[in-house]
């Protein structure tokens, strides 16, 4: 009788134990996106050195990464640590950098990159132009500052007005980049052993 007591009692502990390792969620990878990007006729900007929001490029795969279960820093998370350090403000950020910033901001990733938009011919027989997009980015994993994939995608756009086309076509750049990083990302969520992703 107290055999069967015991193993119940046993059961009963392992039972609690693997429930309640199950029952905790993995932790969300954390992204900063570094994407200095170039529209028309525009001077090239990123946020890190002009302390303005994402930028197109950014907005669209943020919000798509997000959809996906990510999680991506913002700008105002990132504001005194940029203010306190000068390295921070240039547009064209070294993966060195871009590591140490995210190592400071406690994110498993980087996304570090270029998007830059041109104008085209005038579409005949019409107004409109042709504007096209292309975004290049490096997927950077911070705790050993390894680039685990390389990424690029194009978009291209119809306009009357050339900014207003060069944006709808650096939008539809990262559109076609979203499903790419989030492979890749997710590739490296399921390499790792368990319980430690995003460590």
């Amino acid at each position: 009788m107290k055999k069967g007591q015991l193993f119940l009692s046993l059961f009963i502990a392992l039972g609690l134990v693997s429930g309640l390792a199950w029952g905790q969620e993995p932790k969300k990878p954390k992204l900063i996106l570094l994407i200095a990007e170039q529209n028309i006729e525009s001077p090239q900007t990123g946020w890190w050195a002009s302390e303005i929001d994402l930028s197109a490029t950014e907005a669209v795969l943020a919000q798509k990464i997000i959809e996906a279960g990510y999680e991506v820093l913002e700008p105002e998370q990132l504001g005194e640590t940029i203010k306190k350090d000068k390295a921070y403000r240039t547009l064209d950020l070294s993966e060195k950098d871009s590591v140490k910033l995210a190592n400071l901001s406690k994110a498993d990733y980087v996304v570090l990159g270029k998007a830059v938009a041109s104008s085209g011919g005038t579409v005949p027989q019409s107004t409109m132009r042709s504007c096209f997009a292309n975004l290049s980015a490096k997927l950077i994993r911070v705790k050993d500052s390894k680039i685990i994939a390389y990424l690029d995608a194009a978009g291209n756009s119809v306009h009357t007005d050339m900014i207003t086309g060069g944006r709808e076509a650096l939008v539809s750049a990262a559109n076609n980049m979203v499903p790419k990083l989030i492979e890749a990302i997710s590739k490296q969520q399921t390499t790792q052993a368990p319980g430690q992703a995003g460590k």
